[in-house]
């Protein structure tokens, strides 16, 4: 069964960093691409980051370009998402999502105020 566990998120001060992770199970976690993927409360899902298999590639929303990082360890099963520079539109729930698939998590919550 597949299984992505979100963690990390919390309550932050504009200009803060925060650090994402995702925990997936379930399937060989290093042959497939991933995606970061956020909906903001009354908005529809908007697409954050991906990256490829073997983290060669690497592809950001213009929103996030320059802030957000997204890397993966392949040995701990486990992708993340670095970001700086937090601004209160970044305020989200945030879930992973196994791309090329309707699989994702429950999501972690970002909260961006001051």
């Amino acid at each position: 069964e597949v299984q992505l566990v979100e963690s990390g998120g919390g309550l932050v001060q504009p200009g803060g960093p925060l650090r994402l992770s995702c925990l997936a199970s379930g399937f060989t976690f290093g042959t497939m691409g991933m995606s970061w993927v956020r909906q903001a409360p009354g908005k529809g899902p908007e697409w954050v980051s991906a990256i490829s298999s073997d983290a060669g590639l690497t592809t950001y929303a213009d929103s996030v370009k320059g802030r957000f990082t997204i890397s993966r360890d392949n040995a701990k099963n486990t992708l993340y998402l670095q970001m700086n520079s937090l601004k209160p539109e970044d305020t989200a729930l945030y879930y992973c999502e196994l791309r090329h698939t309707d699989y994702c998590g429950r999501g972690t919550q970002v909260t961006v105020s001051s």
